[in-house]
């Protein structure tokens, strides 16, 4: 059974950091697109960035350019996001997703998807 479980989330104060992690099981990821999402409430789920199976190139929604960092370690089926300078509208609870045939920007094309963790940025 494949599976994405993503943790690291919680609250912290504005300006603060969390380092999200997604290990996924139950296939190998190596050669496939990792990314991540996020949905705000009230909101639809947006891409916040992915990284290719090699690890370059890297994708960035323009709202994290700058703060947010994407990393993979192919040895240990794992995918981070390094948040960095969080904002209030940061908050929302964060998804992590595999795709098979590249990275693409919207939530089709996603094959795998956690559960989610909800990061929580309080001013």
């Amino acid at each position: 059974q494949v599976q994405l479980v993503e943790s690291g989330g919680g609250l912290v104060q504005a300006g603060g950091s969390l380092r999200l992690s997604c290990a996924a099981s139950g296939r190998t990821f190596s050669s496939d697109a990792m990314g991540w999402f996020r949905q705000a409430p009230g909101k639809l789920r947006e891409f916040v960035l992915a990284i290719s199976w090699s690890g370059r190139p890297t994708y960035y929604a323009d709202s994290v350019k700058g703060r947010f960092t994407i990393s993979r370690d192919n040895a240990k089926n794992t995918v981070y996001l390094q948040m960095n300078s969080l904002k209030p509208e940061d908050t929302a609870v964060y998804y992590c997703a595999a795709a098979l045939h590249g990275v693409v920007t919207t939530t089709s094309g996603w094959t795998y998807w956690g559960k989610g963790t909800l990061v929580t940025v309080s001013s």
